[in-house]
């Protein structure tokens, strides 16, 4: 039994926000199999973190959930603080949780657009804060923030997740120059349009008019997404880039 301890205090450790539904269920799955120590961080879909807990015992893989509305300091402290104590450090740090809403700009209320910019961007701010005590006490880690296409480009009717997503950029670049000397690594990755259920309110016909504009006639799929993040974690020259992965959608 303490052997097992002492591996997992050996083994890399991942927080990974929003880690229950779509991108970033798929983000813990595959890092949990390559022997990561992850916490999955949900908010309201305790049903879903439950289920890949169990779906991952199965095949004797432990990890641990943990229930904290990042939008909120006091919060991400707790997550935090759950993190060191279990594992003694955070290696990595994935910001994945997002919110979006297809709105008219005109029509957006304070409290819709405050939730938006509170969920997508504060909470980078506060989790990345929170964690790099411990990254940069040992000279090392790796952020990686999961930005969109429309960080890039802009989106008609989503004003506000466009510019949550926009600031993700440029905080991801800005904090890859400041912390690069403590040899932390920050890199976003922007997708295109993903399986998930964040576009589950697209028509079938919205989506094949999609494909038709994407070089490579297909939708991206959450693995997709986990790949990249599972190089970024390897690699250790690459910092302050965004990767949009998106079939050429954008390019």
């Amino acid at each position: 039994m303490e052997e097992n301890r002492e591996k997992n205090i050996m083994n890399k450790t991942v927080i990974v926000t929003g880690g229950s539904r779509g991108i970033g269920a798929e983000i813990v799955k595959s890092l949990a199999k390559e022997n990561y120590n992850v916490v999955l961080n949900y908010n309201k879909s305790e049903e879903e973190a439950n289920k890949i807990k169990e779906e991952l015992l199965k095949e004797n893989i432990q990890i641990e959930i943990f229930k904290a509305d990042i939008s909120k300091r006091e919060q991400v402290k707790k997550l935090i603080e759950y993190t060191i104590q279990k594992y003694k450090t955070i290696d990595v740090l994935i910001n994945n949780a997002g919110i979006s809403k297809e709105k008219l700009f005109t029509s957006i209320t304070d409290e819709e657009w405050n939730e938006i910019i509170n969920v997508n961007l504060n909470s980078v701010f506060y989790c990345t804060q929170e964690a790099l005590s411990s990254m940069i006490n040992k000279k090392s880690g790796c952020i990686i923030n999961i930005s969109s296409i429309w960080g890039l480009t802009g989106a008609s009717c989503e004003v506000a997740y466009s510019t949550a997503k926009a600031g993700i950029n440029g905080l991801t670049k800005s904090l890859a120059k400041e912390l690069g000397p403590s040899n932390i690594r920050v890199n976003a990755i922007a997708p295109g349009i993903i399986d998930t259920k964040m576009n589950d309110y697209l028509t079938k016909e919205e989506k094949e008019n999609i494909k038709e504009q994407i070089p490579l006639n297909k939708i991206g799929k959450s693995i997709d997404i986990a790949k990249c993040i599972k190089w970024l974690i390897e690699d250790e020259y690459t910092t302050g880039q965004i990767i949009s992965i998106n079939g050429g959608w954008y390019i």
